[in-house]
């Protein structure tokens, strides 16, 4: 168990471009940070509070801690090598047993590097071999000895899906279903079958002991209830909304299935993952309060990416849907922001136009909304958790660089001090900002 750490003192920063993503841009501006918790933002300045931390920001930028949906950090670690390799159940089509959380490796020198970068919370999902991979886990990127105590506090998990190639290659050249999108779709049915039996078996059995339990009888014995299933558990806290669905799907058709499968069996898609092909059906995705998690310009590495376009993302945001960038990536997790200045600027040659702060949103608002935790991070507002990023110019800038990087106002990174290694390189090398490695001396 992780010892309790001391509250960090308070920190102000001023003299600052403040961007919130509220709709509000302070020049200049300040942020205060106290007890982990964002207690003042606005406009000029503020007085600091007595053994505040005073950082002085002129021609910088703030922002809240960017927000990844879709990383692999932890269960598959760096450096690369099959003993690291622990995010996909590939033994079954349907594995909604497994919990990412269970092979997150917080010792993943690829969390430090993210978390320099300005990044401060991620979803760690499974990986998309199956059709139902397990849950996810959402985490902050502190340092820690276990995942457990990386969890994000109060974020739901969610549930990792995959549709088109992935499954029916995997299972296919195994020699079992899945080998075609007929079989991804009756796969998906089948389980949702098996888990809307279960779940109403489970309801006879709570509506037979309220019954019992009214009765308040010595007479009968208490109904026996059904068998636990761990996976059809999961399935079912999913359909009742307190799991949330992410669904890897490239093409617009098997969006479109997928829309079909949860509208018979009634339950909610809360983000479609990659889907380079979302602008063939962003009305829909706007209508159905579906959010994409995408990349900027990813295009054509497989059949199922062909159709990727770079103007994706500012097509959906026209629709009035709500893109977000991520990553799927240890090293591209480091330029979320700039993958946000590529897509506005596909999007502009469209004649599309979006404001600094609607850029923002992209990598902060709409996967914290996306992770169910908008309510407590991904803006600059006062009682939101203190997760905040000083950058050295504007975060749309190839120039840009994270100053300063605090998760709960605690400094994770800090540009004028060397970056803690993790356990794993302690004692091997000296690492520098960029994760490069150089030789050093040992006395001891």
């Amino acid at each position: 168990m992780e010892q309790k750490k001391p509250a960090a003192p308070p920190v102000l920063i001023k003299n600052a471009t403040v961007m919130t993503a509220t709709g509000a841009i302070h020049t200049p501006g300040h942020v205060l940070v106290r007890d982990g918790r964002i207690a003042a933002v606005g406009a000029g300045d503020f007085p600091a509070p007595s053994g505040a931390r005073v950082v002085d920001a002129q021609g910088m930028f703030v922002t809240p801690g960017i927000i990844d949906t879709h990383s692999h950090m932890g269960v598959y670690a760096v450096p690369y090598m099959s003993a690291h390799q622990d995010g996909n159940e590939a033994t079954s089509p349907t594995t909604p047993e497994v919990w990412a959380e269970h092979a997150i490796w917080p010792q993943d020198p690829a969390i430090a590097r993210a978390a320099s970068y300005g990044v401060t919370t991620v979803q760690v999902l499974p990986g998309s071999a199956n059709l139902i991979g397990g849950r996810s886990a959402v985490i902050k990127l502190k340092p820690a000895t276990n995942a457990r105590s990386m969890r994000f506090p109060g974020a739901p998990q969610g549930l990792k899906m995959a549709c088109g190639e992935n499954p029916k290659r995997v299972y296919g050249e195994k020699g079992r279903a899945p080998q075609t999108r007929m079989g991804d779709i009756a796969g998906f049915r089948a389980a949702f079958q098996s888990a809307t039996e279960y779940r109403r078996k489970w309801q006879v059995y709570d509506r037979d002991l309220a019954t019992y339990n009214e009765k308040n009888s010595a007479e009968e014995d208490p109904p026996t209830p059904p068998e636990r299933d761990l996976g059809l558990d999961t399935l079912t806290a999913m359909m009742d909304g307190k799991i949330l669905l992410h669904v890897h799907c490239y093409r617009a058709d098997d969006m479109q299935n997928m829309l079909d499968v949860a509208q018979e069996f009634g339950f909610r898609i809360r983000s479609f993952h990659h889907a380079v092909e979302a602008y063939k059906l962003s009305h829909r995705l706007a209508e159905t309060g579906v959010s994409v998690s995408t990349w900027a310009d990813w295009w054509g590495f497989k059949m199922e990416a062909f159709d990727g376009i770079p103007h994706n993302v500012a097509l959906l945001a026209a629709a009035k849907a709500r893109p977000i960038m991520h990553s799927d990536s240890s090293t591209e997790v480091r330029f979320l922001n700039q993958q946000a200045a590529k897509a506005r600027a596909a999007g502009e040659q469209l004649g599309l136009k979006f404001t600094d702060d609607e850029v923002l949103r992209w990598v902060t608002v709409n996967p914290a909304w996306a992770l169910g935790i908008e309510d407590k991070t991904g803006s600059l507002e006062v009682g939101k958790m203190g997760d905040v990023v000083v950058w050295s110019a504007n975060p749309f800038s190839i120039y840009a660089r994270a100053k300063l990087v605090l998760i709960d106002g605690e400094t994770i990174y800090d540009d004028g001090k060397p970056m803690r290694p993790t356990d794993f390189e302690l004692g091997t090398s000296a690492v520098d900002r960029s994760g490069a490695r150089r030789e050093v001396e040992v006395k001891l």
